[in-house]
């Protein structure tokens, strides 16, 4: 399976990150890692790329890695899903309020509710 990991700098996209990488070593998935800045995160695309190359090393995985830019990082995901034909688009995202309703970023909604490509959210 050809799968693209969306990361933009939160800890639910770098725990989303971790649960890829243990999948793909069970299942030799090819991953391809899509980095972009997320206002609703506190960091920017370099320390984010940064932090991925090191937990790539960490664990002797080998994926892809790039940058998307602009400004809506939501659209650039699922263009490039279906335009290079991934079979799956992973989002980590979806804290619980203390209502308990899950509450999505505006990313992760927005590919949620517009991709033709299957979406795995990872929390």
């Amino acid at each position: 399976m050809n799968v693209l990991l969306g990361v933009g700098g939160s800890e639910l996209s770098y725990h989303a990150l971790d649960e890829t990488i243990e999948r793909a070593k069970e299942t030799g998935d090819e991953v391809t890692v899509a980095i972009f800045d997320n206002e609703e995160a506190d960091t920017n695309a370099d320390e984010i790329q940064e932090r991925v190359e090191s937990t790539l090393t960490e664990a002797d995985f080998a994926a892809s890695i790039r940058q998307i830019e602009g400004d809506s990082p939501g659209s650039q995901l699922i263009d490039i899903a279906e335009r290079e034909e991934f079979d799956r688009i992973v989002l980590g995202g979806g804290e619980r309020s203390t209502l308990g309703k899950i509450q999505l970023g505006s990313i992760v909604e927005f590919v949620l509710l517009n991709a033709q490509t299957p979406v795995t959210l990872i929390r």
